[in-house]
């Protein structure tokens, strides 16, 4: 089984690592590869990202993709417009608006933590139905969890597994990813696998969501890159 983190974030962004640094990590811990999650400035920064991803992954072992984070609706709307020139569409969660556009999205590939920063989970089952029917994986960031103090990690998981209880239910695709902003805050799978495990999934499950969710994923990526891809859904047939 191949395991892949589909969230880290590298010095291009808000991290403290270099991309080929989280590579040489993932390596290390088994992973089969890895999504580097940046935000756009510009076209020129998207292929600088795309040819400093290509050059790692011809080096290593570890596929590394390239991910763009959408932080409010403008960027959502420009990262969709850009949809075929890049890997990944991630969209930062924490406000219900963008939560509910995120899963309402087909372009979009991953929810980051819909509950960040919310006395509630940020989520509810029409948002879990909509998940399921545009596939936009729902995450959980082990991140979130390992940097919060004592008093507000309980509440934390307690919404998580809220999440977790609504994809179960209606099928929206989960996916558990390390979060992390320095390589060394990367985990082996076997944790992540562990702590999905404690919010509510069962050991198949948390595997799942380390292995066959990103390679669903993967799969879009490759469709995507298709001549004969047009938008979510629609394909040129000969």
């Amino acid at each position: 089984m191949n395991y892949y983190d589909f969230h880290l974030i590298s010095e291009f962004s808000e991290g403290e690592s270099s991309i080929k640094d989280f590579a040489d990590r993932a390596k290390v811990l088994g992973y089969k590869g890895i999504c580097i999650s940046e935000h756009f400035r510009s076209k020129k920064q998207m292929e600088k990202l795309k040819e400093e991803c290509k050059k790692i992954t011809k080096s290593s072992e570890v596929e590394v993709f390239l991910g763009f984070q959408a932080r409010n609706l403008k960027e959502l709307r420009k990262l969709s417009d850009l949809r075929r020139e890049y890997d990944v569409l991630l969209v930062k969660g924490g406000t219900l608006n963008l939560n509910r556009k995120a899963v309402e999205t087909p372009e979009v590939d991953l929810l980051l933590h819909p509950e960040f920063e919310r006395r509630d989970s940020g989520f509810n089952h029409t948002m879990a139905k909509l998940a399921k029917e545009n596939k936009v994986a729902i995450e959980i960031n082990f991140r979130e969890i390992l940097l919060s103090s004592k008093n507000t990690r309980a509440h934390i998981i307690h919404n998580i597994s809220n999440n977790v209880k609504l994809c179960k239910k209606y099928k929206a695709p989960l996916i558990i990813c390390s979060g992390a902003f320095s390589h060394l805050q990367m985990k082996d799978p076997k944790v992540l696998i562990s702590m999905g495990k404690l919010l509510g999934l069962e050991l198949n499950e948390a595997k799942k969501s380390l292995s066959e969710v990103p390679e669903g994923i993967i799969k879009m990526i490759r469709e995507r890159q298709s001549d004969k891809w047009v938008r979510p859904g629609v394909k040129v047939i000969e």
